[in-house]
């Protein structure tokens, strides 16, 4: 069984901006590969679609704690489910890497990423997948509030997101 987890925030408020790339992956995801329709499950405070792919039980979610407290939905999923670490994939935005840029890494601390920071102190390790996707300003030279940065929705400049979603869902299935 695998646990892919996408890191947003819910509500429309905050549909398509840039701290939301987690839960468009996982979006993505749903799409490309005919995921039912999420449902909401109090008992994890997340929205959660399962499927059997590639001869395994997935579970694709989306936390509906906001970002910051993302660990709360991880935990109580991994607790209920029993999924050992090593088969959790999060996919986040990260202010450091450029747009566009994609990363997959294992057992590597937050970088200053408060959900990721959330799921570490609520399971107690950072030995988990991370798909870390680039959401650094095309103008470098600009001083930006990251916690406004992040909040915004992407402009029309920044087209290559929808492109760099369909390369991270791609790349998550094909870790599996």
């Amino acid at each position: 069984m695998k646990l892919i987890i996408g890191l947003g925030n819910p509500g429309n408020k905050y549909k398509k901006t840039r701290h939301n790339i987690g839960f468009m992956v996982i979006d993505e995801i749903t799409t490309n590969f005919q995921f039912p329709i999420f449902n909401f499950k109090s008992i994890f405070n997340a929205e959660i679609s399962k499927k059997i792919l590639k001869n395994q039980k997935i579970i694709l979610v989306k936390p509906q704690t906001f970002m910051n407290n993302s660990g709360r939905a991880v935990k109580a999923i991994i607790d209920y489910y029993k999924i050992t670490t090593e088969d959790i994939i999060v996919i986040h935005d990260d202010i450091d890497l450029n747009l566009g840029e994609i990363k997959m890494q294992k057992n590597r601390s937050s970088a200053g990423h408060n959900g990721v920071q959330s799921i570490i102190d609520s399971i107690g390790t950072k030995d988990f997948t991370r798909i870390r996707i680039g959401i650094k300003p095309i103008n470098k030279e600009i001083s930006i509030d990251t916690e406004k940065f992040v909040l915004q929705k992407f402009t029309k400049e920044e087209e290559i997101v929808q492109k760099t979603i369909e390369k991270a869902a791609a790349l998550v299935v094909a870790a599996l």
